[in-house]
């Protein structure tokens, strides 16, 4: 509510701070009552300007605390999060990239379009390459082109980043287990090549997913 009400008053910049905000409080809840911290790794290569964020997707853990690294940031997300009372309603003034998963086409083109469009007006990307979450047990998934082809064209680093939320956040289940969540955020990874930028993130969360789990 406070988010759908300053939305009229406020720049997205600010309204993503009250989300930060909101977001930390609850990662901390989580904390206390269910034992889950996190650590991190690596936080220094986090740029000062926009850059893509590709990162494993296991749990709703990361969609929540990534969004906290660098404001403003632009997640990509199914539409029908958006449609949700108050709660999707207040997500959608934070400039999310709504996507239609049915149509992976059409779905893909507007993540590049609009995704390029947020970078030159400051914003980073949220990207989960993989598409959909993963068993922790089953690695790192096969990952789509956008986060490349968004980061060549623009001319910005990919930040790959890799974490083990999947651990302790059970995808799809309300049992959690305590322990540290390990974040590891890589150094950035520049090219004009999209295949190759996409590849070498893969291939440097895939090394470092391996170290974690």
């Amino acid at each position: 509510m406070i988010i759908l009400v300053l939305s009229f008053f406020l720049s997205t910049q600010s309204l993503q701070y009250i989300g930060k905000t909101w977001i930390l409080f609850i990662l901390a809840s989580l904390k206390f009552l269910c034992g889950i911290g996190w650590t991190i790794k690596g936080i220094e290569n986090i740029p000062s300007s926009p850059f893509v964020m590709a990162s494993n997707h296991q749990s709703a853990w990361e969609s929540f605390f990534l969004q906290t690294l660098f404001l403003p940031t632009s997640s990509i997300m199914k539409k029908e999060i958006l449609i949700i009372p108050f709660f999707g309603w207040a997500i959608s003034r934070l400039k999310p990239i709504s996507i239609n998963r049915k149509l992976k086409l059409r779905s893909l083109k507007k993540v590049i379009e609009v995704g390029s469009e947020r970078i030159r007006d400051g914003y980073s990307i949220l990207v989960f390459p993989e598409g959909t979450r993963k068993k922790p047990e089953d690695g790192i998934g096969k990952f789509g082109n956008s986060c490349g082809v968004i980061a060549a064209n623009e001319s910005v680093p990919i930040i790959p980043i890799c974490h083990n939320s999947g651990k302790f956040w059970i995808n799809k289940s309300f049992k959690k287990n305590s322990g540290d969540i390990c974040v590891v955020i890589g150094k950035p990874i520049f090219g004009n090549d999209p295949k190759k930028l996409t590849e070498d993130a893969r291939s440097w969360i895939d090394k470092t997913y391996s170290d974690i789990y």
